[in-house]
Protein backbone atom coordinates (compact mmCIF):
# COMPACT_ATOMS: atom_id res chain seq x y z
CA UNK A 1 0.00 0.00 0.00
CA UNK A 2 0.93 3.54 -0.49
CA UNK A 3 2.93 5.22 2.11
CA UNK A 4 1.30 9.24 1.18
CA UNK A 5 -1.76 8.11 -1.34
CA UNK A 6 -2.38 10.36 -3.67
CA UNK A 7 -5.48 12.46 -3.84
CA UNK A 8 -5.45 15.20 -5.74
CA UNK A 9 -2.94 15.57 -9.01
CA UNK A 10 -2.99 18.86 -10.32
CA UNK A 11 -0.43 20.47 -13.20
CA UNK A 12 2.22 23.31 -11.61
CA UNK A 13 4.84 25.72 -12.59
CA UNK A 14 7.65 26.21 -10.72
CA UNK A 15 7.37 30.12 -8.93
CA UNK A 16 10.30 30.97 -11.33
CA UNK A 17 8.17 30.48 -14.46
CA UNK A 18 6.10 33.23 -14.15
CA UNK A 19 9.08 36.19 -14.19
CA UNK A 20 8.79 39.97 -13.13
CA UNK A 21 9.81 42.13 -16.32
CA UNK A 22 9.06 45.52 -14.97
CA UNK A 23 8.76 46.30 -11.19
CA UNK A 24 10.41 46.40 -8.07
CA UNK A 25 11.44 42.74 -8.33
CA UNK A 26 12.52 42.83 -11.70
CA UNK A 27 13.81 39.72 -12.59
CA UNK A 28 12.61 37.47 -9.71
CA UNK A 29 10.01 35.06 -9.88
CA UNK A 30 6.39 35.37 -8.23
CA UNK A 31 7.00 34.88 -4.64
CA UNK A 32 5.32 35.43 -1.11
CA UNK A 33 5.01 39.12 1.05
CA UNK A 34 7.81 41.52 -0.52
CA UNK A 35 8.52 39.56 -3.42
CA UNK A 36 4.78 39.66 -5.06
CA UNK A 37 4.39 43.31 -4.74
CA UNK A 38 1.10 45.43 -6.58
CA UNK A 39 2.32 46.94 -10.04
CA UNK A 40 4.73 44.59 -10.70
CA UNK A 41 4.42 43.30 -14.02
CA UNK A 42 5.19 39.29 -14.79
CA UNK A 43 5.18 37.00 -18.02
CA UNK A 44 5.09 33.11 -18.18
CA UNK A 45 8.73 31.85 -19.33
CA UNK A 46 8.04 29.47 -21.91
CA UNK A 47 10.92 27.05 -21.16
CA UNK A 48 9.35 25.95 -17.86
CA UNK A 49 6.79 23.72 -19.00
CA UNK A 50 3.74 22.31 -16.26
CA UNK A 51 4.66 19.77 -14.74
CA UNK A 52 1.81 17.31 -12.14
CA UNK A 53 2.24 18.00 -8.34
CA UNK A 54 0.24 14.58 -6.53
CA UNK A 55 -1.09 15.92 -2.88
CA UNK A 56 -1.50 13.69 -0.17
CA UNK A 57 -2.42 14.14 3.47
CA UNK A 58 0.65 13.68 6.03
CA UNK A 59 -0.73 12.67 9.06
CA UNK A 60 -3.97 13.34 11.23
CA UNK A 61 -3.92 16.82 11.48
CA UNK A 62 -4.48 16.60 7.60
CA UNK A 63 -1.08 18.23 6.73
CA UNK A 64 -0.47 18.18 2.73
CA UNK A 65 2.07 16.67 1.25
CA UNK A 66 3.42 15.14 -1.63
CA UNK A 67 2.05 12.29 -2.98
CA UNK A 68 3.33 8.85 -4.21
CA UNK A 69 4.15 9.50 -7.92
CA UNK A 70 4.79 13.01 -8.39
CA UNK A 71 6.72 14.35 -10.65
CA UNK A 72 7.30 17.23 -8.36
CA UNK A 73 8.61 17.18 -5.47
CA UNK A 74 9.64 13.99 -3.30
CA UNK A 75 6.75 11.64 -1.50
CA UNK A 76 6.24 12.80 1.97
CA UNK A 77 7.12 16.80 1.53
CA UNK A 78 5.07 19.12 3.45
CA UNK A 79 3.06 21.51 1.02
CA UNK A 80 1.66 24.61 2.55
CA UNK A 81 -0.96 26.50 0.75
CA UNK A 82 1.26 29.78 0.96
CA UNK A 83 -1.00 32.72 -1.08
CA UNK A 84 -3.53 33.23 -3.74
CA UNK A 85 -2.41 36.09 -6.29
CA UNK A 86 -4.65 38.24 -8.28
CA UNK A 87 -3.31 39.36 -11.74
CA UNK A 88 -4.84 41.52 -14.39
CA UNK A 89 -3.89 40.60 -17.96
CA UNK A 90 -4.01 43.28 -20.71
CA UNK A 91 -7.87 43.10 -21.77
CA UNK A 92 -8.78 43.34 -18.18
CA UNK A 93 -9.04 39.81 -17.33
CA UNK A 94 -8.46 38.64 -14.02
CA UNK A 95 -6.32 35.59 -13.15
CA UNK A 96 -6.19 34.10 -9.99
CA UNK A 97 -3.23 31.71 -8.89
CA UNK A 98 -2.19 29.87 -5.79
CA UNK A 99 1.32 29.42 -4.51
CA UNK A 100 2.09 26.16 -2.51
CA UNK A 101 5.31 26.26 -0.96
CA UNK A 102 7.04 22.70 -0.91
CA UNK A 103 9.26 22.27 2.18
CA UNK A 104 12.40 20.22 1.38
CA UNK A 105 16.10 19.99 3.27
CA UNK A 106 17.64 22.49 0.92
CA UNK A 107 14.65 24.71 2.08
CA UNK A 108 11.62 25.96 0.45
CA UNK A 109 10.37 26.02 -3.34
CA UNK A 110 7.49 27.38 -4.74
CA UNK A 111 5.15 25.97 -7.09
CA UNK A 112 2.25 27.82 -9.17
CA UNK A 113 -1.14 26.44 -9.31
CA UNK A 114 -3.24 28.77 -12.18
CA UNK A 115 -6.78 29.13 -10.96
CA UNK A 116 -7.15 30.49 -14.44
CA UNK A 117 -5.13 29.80 -17.71
CA UNK A 118 -1.67 31.53 -17.96
CA UNK A 119 -0.62 32.37 -21.38
CA UNK A 120 2.66 32.14 -23.01
CA UNK A 121 4.16 35.84 -24.05
CA UNK A 122 1.48 37.88 -21.97
CA UNK A 123 2.00 40.45 -19.61
CA UNK A 124 -0.18 40.13 -16.30
CA UNK A 125 -0.34 43.47 -13.32
CA UNK A 126 -0.06 41.96 -10.11
CA UNK A 127 -3.22 43.47 -8.54
CA UNK A 128 -3.22 41.87 -4.92
CA UNK A 129 -2.76 38.87 -2.57
CA UNK A 130 -4.63 37.16 -0.05
CA UNK A 131 -2.79 34.43 2.40
CA UNK A 132 -5.82 34.01 5.02
CA UNK A 133 -8.07 33.03 2.41
CA UNK A 134 -5.51 30.72 0.10
CA UNK A 135 -6.33 27.34 2.26
CA UNK A 136 -9.93 27.90 1.50
CA UNK A 137 -9.48 28.47 -2.19
CA UNK A 138 -7.69 25.69 -2.35
CA UNK A 139 -10.62 23.56 -0.81
CA UNK A 140 -12.77 24.94 -3.14
CA UNK A 141 -10.74 23.25 -5.87
CA UNK A 142 -10.35 20.36 -4.12
CA UNK A 143 -13.77 19.14 -3.37
CA UNK A 144 -15.91 17.02 -5.64
CA UNK A 145 -18.80 18.56 -6.74
CA UNK A 146 -22.10 17.95 -7.76
CA UNK A 147 -23.36 21.18 -10.35
CA UNK A 148 -26.95 22.24 -9.44
CA UNK A 149 -29.64 20.43 -11.69
CA UNK A 150 -27.71 16.90 -11.27
CA UNK A 151 -30.07 13.77 -10.25
CA UNK A 152 -29.22 11.59 -7.37
CA UNK A 153 -30.74 8.06 -7.40
CA UNK A 154 -32.08 7.80 -3.64
CA UNK A 155 -32.77 4.80 -1.58
CA UNK A 156 -36.66 4.38 -3.15
CA UNK A 157 -35.01 4.49 -6.38
CA UNK A 158 -36.64 7.91 -7.02
CA UNK A 159 -34.31 10.74 -8.87
CA UNK A 160 -33.97 14.04 -7.04
CA UNK A 161 -32.35 16.93 -7.90
CA UNK A 162 -29.10 18.01 -5.49
CA UNK A 163 -30.37 21.32 -4.72
CA UNK A 164 -33.93 19.47 -3.10
CA UNK A 165 -31.79 17.37 -1.24
CA UNK A 166 -31.63 17.87 2.90
CA UNK A 167 -29.35 16.52 5.20
CA UNK A 168 -30.52 13.57 7.00
CA UNK A 169 -32.39 12.44 3.33
CA UNK A 170 -31.17 8.53 2.58
CA UNK A 171 -29.24 7.92 -0.76
CA UNK A 172 -28.54 4.55 -2.65
CA UNK A 173 -24.81 4.05 -2.32
CA UNK A 174 -23.24 1.34 -4.32
CA UNK A 175 -21.56 -0.34 -1.22
CA UNK A 176 -23.81 0.30 2.04
CA UNK A 177 -27.26 0.21 0.78
CA UNK A 178 -29.47 3.21 1.85
CA UNK A 179 -27.48 5.92 3.61
CA UNK A 180 -28.25 9.11 5.36
CA UNK A 181 -26.58 12.61 4.54
CA UNK A 182 -24.87 14.11 7.15
CA UNK A 183 -23.78 17.53 5.32
CA UNK A 184 -24.52 19.34 2.42
CA UNK A 185 -21.98 21.87 1.34
CA UNK A 186 -22.79 25.11 -1.36
CA UNK A 187 -20.53 27.18 -3.01
CA UNK A 188 -21.16 29.69 -6.32
CA UNK A 189 -18.16 29.70 -8.11
CA UNK A 190 -16.60 31.32 -11.42
CA UNK A 191 -16.70 28.42 -13.83
CA UNK A 192 -12.89 29.09 -15.02
CA UNK A 193 -9.61 27.66 -14.92
CA UNK A 194 -9.09 24.67 -12.42
CA UNK A 195 -13.06 25.60 -11.38
CA UNK A 196 -14.24 25.01 -14.43
CA UNK A 197 -17.10 21.94 -14.84
CA UNK A 198 -17.27 18.74 -16.99
CA UNK A 199 -19.84 18.07 -19.14
CA UNK A 200 -20.34 14.28 -19.59
CA UNK A 201 -23.56 14.47 -22.14
CA UNK A 202 -26.29 11.98 -22.37
CA UNK A 203 -26.14 8.62 -23.17
CA UNK A 204 -22.05 8.66 -22.49
CA UNK A 205 -20.94 5.92 -20.49
CA UNK A 206 -24.18 5.22 -20.05
CA UNK A 207 -25.31 8.52 -18.13
CA UNK A 208 -29.25 9.28 -18.55
CA UNK A 209 -29.18 13.33 -18.76
CA UNK A 210 -26.06 15.31 -19.04
CA UNK A 211 -24.47 14.65 -16.24
CA UNK A 212 -22.05 18.33 -15.04
CA UNK A 213 -18.81 17.79 -12.28
CA UNK A 214 -16.45 19.06 -10.58
CA UNK A 215 -13.00 18.56 -12.33
CA UNK A 216 -11.56 16.54 -9.94
CA UNK A 217 -14.77 14.29 -9.37
CA UNK A 218 -13.93 10.47 -9.87
CA UNK A 219 -16.46 8.39 -11.66
CA UNK A 220 -16.37 4.75 -10.47
CA UNK A 221 -16.76 2.10 -13.58
CA UNK A 222 -16.60 -1.47 -13.23
CA UNK A 223 -15.13 -3.42 -16.44
CA UNK A 224 -16.41 -6.20 -17.77
CA UNK A 225 -13.09 -6.35 -20.13
CA UNK A 226 -9.84 -4.45 -19.04
CA UNK A 227 -10.06 -1.72 -21.86
CA UNK A 228 -7.45 0.21 -20.08
CA UNK A 229 -4.73 -2.52 -18.79
CA UNK A 230 -5.76 -1.67 -15.57
CA UNK A 231 -5.26 -4.87 -14.15
CA UNK A 232 -7.84 -5.12 -12.10
CA UNK A 233 -11.77 -4.81 -12.88
CA UNK A 234 -12.69 -1.75 -10.84
CA UNK A 235 -11.61 1.71 -11.77
CA UNK A 236 -11.83 5.50 -10.72
CA UNK A 237 -11.56 8.34 -13.66
CA UNK A 238 -11.54 11.77 -12.55
CA UNK A 239 -13.98 13.83 -15.12
CA UNK A 240 -11.35 16.57 -16.47
CA UNK A 241 -9.58 13.13 -17.54
CA UNK A 242 -12.42 12.02 -19.80
CA UNK A 243 -13.01 15.61 -21.77
CA UNK A 244 -12.29 14.95 -25.70
CA UNK A 245 -14.09 17.92 -26.95
CA UNK A 246 -17.07 16.06 -28.38
CA UNK A 247 -18.78 14.18 -25.73
CA UNK A 248 -17.21 15.26 -22.60
CA UNK A 249 -16.60 18.77 -22.25
CA UNK A 250 -15.21 21.64 -20.10
CA UNK A 251 -17.59 24.16 -19.92
CA UNK A 252 -15.87 27.93 -19.27
CA UNK A 253 -17.54 31.07 -18.04
CA UNK A 254 -19.92 32.41 -16.08
CA UNK A 255 -21.14 30.86 -12.15
CA UNK A 256 -22.42 27.61 -11.54
CA UNK A 257 -23.96 26.36 -8.44
CA UNK A 258 -21.77 23.58 -6.38
CA UNK A 259 -22.80 21.09 -4.09
CA UNK A 260 -20.77 18.80 -1.67
CA UNK A 261 -22.23 15.32 -0.44
CA UNK A 262 -20.85 13.83 2.85
CA UNK A 263 -21.84 10.96 4.32
CA UNK A 264 -20.60 9.13 7.25
CA UNK A 265 -18.12 7.34 5.20
CA UNK A 266 -16.68 7.59 1.99
CA UNK A 267 -19.27 6.27 -0.86
CA UNK A 268 -19.86 5.69 -4.09
CA UNK A 269 -23.24 6.82 -5.23
CA UNK A 270 -25.55 7.22 -8.45
CA UNK A 271 -25.74 10.31 -10.41
CA UNK A 272 -27.84 10.55 -13.52
CA UNK A 273 -27.72 6.69 -13.50
CA UNK A 274 -23.94 6.13 -13.11
CA UNK A 275 -21.45 5.63 -10.15
CA UNK A 276 -19.49 8.64 -8.53
CA UNK A 277 -18.11 9.29 -5.18
CA UNK A 278 -19.24 11.10 -2.31
CA UNK A 279 -16.99 13.35 -1.11
CA UNK A 280 -14.00 12.33 0.50
CA UNK A 281 -12.99 14.07 3.72
CA UNK A 282 -9.56 14.74 3.36
CA UNK A 283 -7.17 17.94 5.41
CA UNK A 284 -7.54 20.03 1.82
CA UNK A 285 -10.94 19.96 2.20
CA UNK A 286 -12.00 19.79 5.99
CA UNK A 287 -11.89 23.79 6.23
CA UNK A 288 -15.27 23.52 4.50
CA UNK A 289 -17.22 21.54 6.50
CA UNK A 290 -18.62 23.01 10.02
CA UNK A 291 -16.30 22.45 13.21
CA UNK A 292 -18.65 20.09 14.95
CA UNK A 293 -19.93 17.71 12.48
CA UNK A 294 -18.10 14.59 13.35
CA UNK A 295 -16.88 12.89 10.13
CA UNK A 296 -13.22 12.56 10.27
CA UNK A 297 -11.29 11.55 7.20
CA UNK A 298 -9.79 7.83 6.48
CA UNK A 299 -6.67 6.94 5.93
CA UNK A 300 -8.00 3.79 4.49
CA UNK A 301 -10.51 4.71 2.47
CA UNK A 302 -7.96 7.65 0.85
CA UNK A 303 -5.69 4.98 0.15
CA UNK A 304 -8.29 2.14 -1.68
CA UNK A 305 -9.80 5.04 -4.06
CA UNK A 306 -5.78 6.15 -5.09
CA UNK A 307 -5.15 2.60 -5.83
CA UNK A 308 -8.79 2.63 -8.27
CA UNK A 309 -7.77 5.82 -9.56
CA UNK A 310 -6.65 5.96 -13.14
CA UNK A 311 -3.16 7.43 -13.68
CA UNK A 312 -3.16 11.11 -15.78
CA UNK A 313 -1.49 9.08 -18.37
CA UNK A 314 -4.11 8.01 -20.53
CA UNK A 315 -5.02 7.30 -23.89
CA UNK A 316 -6.78 9.94 -26.03
CA UNK A 317 -9.54 7.42 -26.90
CA UNK A 318 -10.38 6.83 -22.55
CA UNK A 319 -14.23 7.35 -23.17
CA UNK A 320 -14.64 4.97 -26.13
CA UNK A 321 -12.37 2.04 -23.95
CA UNK A 322 -14.51 2.92 -20.96
CA UNK A 323 -17.57 2.95 -23.10
CA UNK A 324 -16.74 -1.03 -24.74
CA UNK A 325 -15.47 -2.16 -21.39
CA UNK A 326 -18.60 -0.91 -19.18
CA UNK A 327 -20.76 -3.30 -21.87
CA UNK A 328 -17.52 -6.39 -22.02
CA UNK A 329 -17.48 -5.75 -25.58
CA UNK A 330 -14.19 -5.65 -27.66
CA UNK A 331 -12.99 -2.53 -29.97
CA UNK A 332 -14.77 -3.45 -33.66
Amino acid sequence: MSTHPPLLRFQTYPAEALRVIAGANAGDGIGLGDDALPGDIYRLSGKHGLEKLSISDAGDDGTPCVADGSTVGKSGEDLAISACHMLMGPSGEVVELLLLTRHTADGPHLHILPLSPLKDDTEYELVGSETASAPDRFADIASVSFLAGTHLTMANGAQCPVEHLSVGDVVLTRDHGPQPIRWIGFQTRRATGAAAPVRITEGTLNTSRDLRLSPQHRLFIWQRRDELGAGRAEVMVKAELLINGTTVLREEGGHVDSYQIVFDGHEIIYAEGIAVESLLVTGQNRALLPEDLAVKGSSAAAAQAAALEVDDDRPDDMVERLSRASRGMGKE
